[in-house]
């Protein structure tokens, strides 16, 4: 696999998309029937800092999560009617990449000791160098012993 070098840009710049459009955050939000239970996957399990939390919202409940200062954030919503939010396929991934030696092991104990198990990666390239966990409504978060691309 060929990677092409790109420029990154410093956390807290706006980035370009396009050419002269200026993007200043991404937010990536689902819904879930089980939102303290994914908040305490993320921000118990993950170490993702609770951003933000909104209640009743014109009936949504939703809670942000995410590195402070940082352009990127998850959000999990919940409407007081339901939210019917089954999960994608096995290989949908959010991955988290680890650069310093002892930190996947310290993250996975703090998942396994919430009681959460790893699962085997759907993708055979995930093998030797991560471990993969999946959150309570099945979403999957890869943990990577890498500097990422």
């Amino acid at each position: 696999m060929t990677i092409s070098p790109v420029a990154f840009s410093p956390p807290d710049a706006p980035a370009s998309f396009g050419g002269d459009i200026a993007v200043a955050q991404v937010r990536v939000a689902r819904p879930t029937d089980r939102l303290e239970a994914v908040v305490r996957f993320y921000r118990d399990g993950l170490g993702l800092p609770e951003l933000y939390r909104f209640v009743d919202h014109d009936g949504y409940d939703g809670v942000m999560l995410g590195l402070p200062g940082r352009s990127y954030h998850l959000e999990f919503t919940q409407h007081r009617d339901g939210n019917p939010c089954p999960a994608p396929s096995l290989d949908n991934l959010l991955v988290l990449y680890m650069p310093e030696p002892g930190h996947l092991e310290r993250m996975r104990g703090r998942l396994t000791a919430l009681g959460y198990e790893p699962v085997p990666p759907e993708n055979p390239y995930w093998l030797g160098k991560s471990v993969t966990f999946e959150d309570p409504d099945g979403w999957r978060v890869v943990l990577c012993q890498t500097s990422g691309i």
